[in-house]
């Protein structure tokens, strides 16, 4: 207990500083135009909270940007296991994928503007943000399995299914939870970046947009704001499954190593 209430004071207190720093500089630049202060900030978020569109806004790309980054990691599992079946899969993916890591998302994000719909691109962004993650770091996890332990498994004449589920699993799980991890944070930053240049309706990028185009820097301020919130709470909620499927997957491990 002492030790996260100093855990949280410190966190508070770093976050205090900062807050200071941007009222010092608003104050010093003196124009909410070009930088509105905290308070007019945290006022305004508090006004547009007590409406009904600012939730549905919020839930809206919330919504959008997690069910692709679920679909991408489905996505991207196949893709790994396919990849590491067949070396031909492998051979004509592997390109494909490394182009992908290494284009820049905002060059995605027209092409796709162009190939698509404009509600249809924040999601796709999200996904081919995600895919190669995940599948690089399931591939690997693959590849560094112990052979010794398929070996064990074949002289134990065990099923395809407890293979799985007894080697597979807890072999690959650290790489899976990794590449999650990693995947996160840069597909919901990505998909933001999108719904700023396609402006789809009712999302937060919209209204980043509209802020920035009516010069209402209060409001834009607010969004990022929302956006950075939004951020930090996912990647704790999404910590914590993370964990909680790490400590699972460790304990079926240590059931079957009994």
């Amino acid at each position: 207990m002492q030790a996260f209430l100093k855990k949280t004071g410190k966190a508070l207190g770093v976050l205090l500083f900062w807050i200071g720093v941007w009222a010092l500089l608003s104050w010093r630049v003196n124009q909410e135009l070009l930088l509105p202060s905290p308070g007019a900030v945290f006022l305004r978020l508090f006004e547009l909270a007590a409406t009904g569109g600012f939730w549905l806004t919020l839930l809206s790309s919330l919504w959008k940007i997690l069910l692709s980054i679920l679909a991408a990691v489905l996505l991207g599992v196949l893709l790994a296991l396919a990849t590491r079946r067949f070396s031909l899969l492998r051979a004509l993916f592997a390109p494909l994928l490394s182009m992908i890591k290494s284009t820049p998302v905002a060059s995605f994000i027209i092409l796709a503007l162009v190939w698509m719909g404009r509600s249809f691109v924040p999601p796709f962004i999200c996904a081919l943000m995600v895919i190669p993650i995940v599948w690089e770091n399931v591939s690997a996890g693959i590849a560094n399995i112990d052979p010794a332990l398929l070996e064990l498994g074949k002289v134990y004449r065990l099923s395809g299914g407890k293979i799985l589920r007894k080697i597979y699993v807890p072999s690959v799980m650290p790489y899976f939870l990794s590449a999650c991890r990693a995947s996160m944070g840069l597909a919901w930053k990505a998909g933001i970046a999108a719904e700023v240049l396609t402006v789809p309706g009712n999302s937060i990028g919209k209204m980043i947009y509209e802020s920035k185009l009516y010069l209402e820097t209060t409001d834009l301020f607010v969004w990022t704001v929302a956006v950075i919130l939004l951020s930090f709470l996912l990647e704790k909620a999404a910590m914590k499954l993370i964990g909680t499927l790490g400590r699972r997957c460790n304990a079926n491990e240590v059931t079957a190593n009994a």
